[in-house]
């Protein structure tokens, strides 16, 4: 593999009410867009998050006044499969599941995607986003994906391209990055671009965790089992944790910030996640983004046990500060008092299901490619310790990080070379 190593490189409805007339009409009226009146859900992706979105999708279904089921499922694996059937058959007249409609293997998602659903849940690891992303928009279906959308440059301009034929189509995308749709981020991000802290001067965002769950190898996987299996820890297919998790927190700070920084300075490393069984990804990075306005966003992610713990955003202007998730502190104090619990799992899907009802769907995609690359860029700085332009990611670099086994032929269980650590000043910037 080359550098940080690979490159393959979260929607219609049967209603009782006149808005789902309103809604056949408006999908009907654009160019591939599929007029149906039923959420029919197609699941790629059959882990915790995928069946997670499945629950969301149907809740945000009731929330809007439409009518869903759960009618395919896919996952690379049998037993994720098997387990999310069997999880979904309980809910009724919400599912029409049968054996046939349930698929395993690495054209899951084909089937998935071919099958009469009309709104596609993404959740693989994103690794295989890109190509997924591609083939459902190309089958003119409605998509929800999580994040990140990619793990290298060539993923992301993928995604990017896809997201441009969705829009020409008519097609709802929405994002798993739930902080916009929820109402204290939103509120308090208006405000902020309304004025209430003036013209910010400088930012911290932190994500800094303790770890999370690993696969130790198991005699009887291949290598690409394990490292499917032990995805997160894998770079091609995670992006790395600065991607896969502190994308989050990345994505408000483009929000708040109205766009992408032009550049980044980036250090890490692994000091505690150094065993086989985490892979070839780092456990802390630090970055430094600089706006073209020369405004500077220090970022920390670190995934480290028994340390503190902090998942936050901390914006400073010439009137004030903002922690864009409640509150404003300076010439215009306000906080967020709304007491209803974090609702941005379901609100993702219901805004783009009333995106639909409306007539005009919603594309988050290019919003979160970039987002996504943001994420990237830092990686590619941390692991390289060069500095990184966002042009240089946007244009030019060609890091592809596909696993070379699979170039020229279909993905398999076989044999497959597992990623060195990367190295900074020996690690080149592709």
């Amino acid at each position: 593999m080359t550098q940080d190593q690979p490159g393959v490189s979260r929607r219609n409805f049967l209603a009782t009410s006149a808005a789902a007339a309103a809604f056949a009409a408006a999908v009907g009226s654009r160019a591939h867009a599929q007029a149906v009146g039923e959420l029919r859900i197609g699941l790629v992706g059959c882990g915790g998050r995928g069946n997670g979105s499945v629950t969301d999708a149907l809740a945000a279904a009731e929330q809007v006044g439409m009518n869903a089921k759960v009618v395919a499922l896919g996952d690379l694996f049998p037993e994720r499969t098997q387990g999310a059937y069997d999880k979904f058959r309980e809910l009724g007249d919400k599912q029409e599941l049968t054996p046939e409609r349930c698929f395993t293997g690495f054209d899951a998602y084909r089937n998935v995607i071919d099958s009469d659903a009309n709104y596609i849940l993404l959740a693989t690891p994103p690794g295989f986003r890109p190509q997924h992303f591609e083939y459902a928009v190309h089958a003119g279906k409605h998509v929800f994906f999580e994040k990140p959308c990619a793990v290298d440059p060539v993923g992301v301009r993928r995604v990017l391209t896809s997201a441009e034929q969705a829009t020409a189509q008519g097609l709802a995308v929405v994002a798993g990055t739930l902080y916009r749709h929820s109402g204290c981020y939103r509120e308090t991000v208006q405000r902020i671009h309304d004025g209430a802290i003036g013209e910010i001067t400088a930012g911290q965002i932190y994500y800094n965790t303790g770890p999370l769950w690993s696969r130790p190898r198991q005699a009887e996987w291949s290598d690409a089992e394990y490292q499917l299996r032990n995805w997160y820890y894998m770079t091609w297919l995670s992006g790395d944790f600065n991607v896969e998790q502190h994308v989050h927190n990345l994505d408000v700070m483009h929000w708040v910030m109205g766009g992408p920084p032009v550049k980044c300075m980036a250090l890490g490393g692994r000091q505690v996640r150094t065993a086989p069984e985490f892979g070839h990804i780092y456990d802390h990075i630090m970055t430094d983004y600089e706006y073209a306005n020369g405004v500077h966003i220090m970022s920390s992610c670190r995934q480290q046990a028994n340390t503190t713990p902090n998942n936050s955003n901390h914006y400073i202007g010439t009137n004030g500060r903002s922690d864009p998730s409640r509150a404003i502190w300076g010439a215009n104090e306000w906080a967020y008092d709304n007491p209803q619990p974090f609702e941005g799992y379901v609100l993702e899907h219901a805004n783009a299901l009333r995106s639909l009802l409306a007539g005009e769907p919603i594309n988050e995609a290019h919003q979160q490619a970039e987002s996504t690359m943001i994420g990237i860029m830092a990686r590619m700085s941390a692991y390289t310790g060069k500095e990184v332009t966002w042009d240089f990611v946007m244009n030019e670099s060609e890091l592809d990080l596909w696993p070379e086994e699979w170039r020229g032929t279909e993905p398999n269980f076989g044999d497959m070379a597992e990623a060195e650590v990367a190295m900074p000043g020996r690690t080149p910037l592709i």
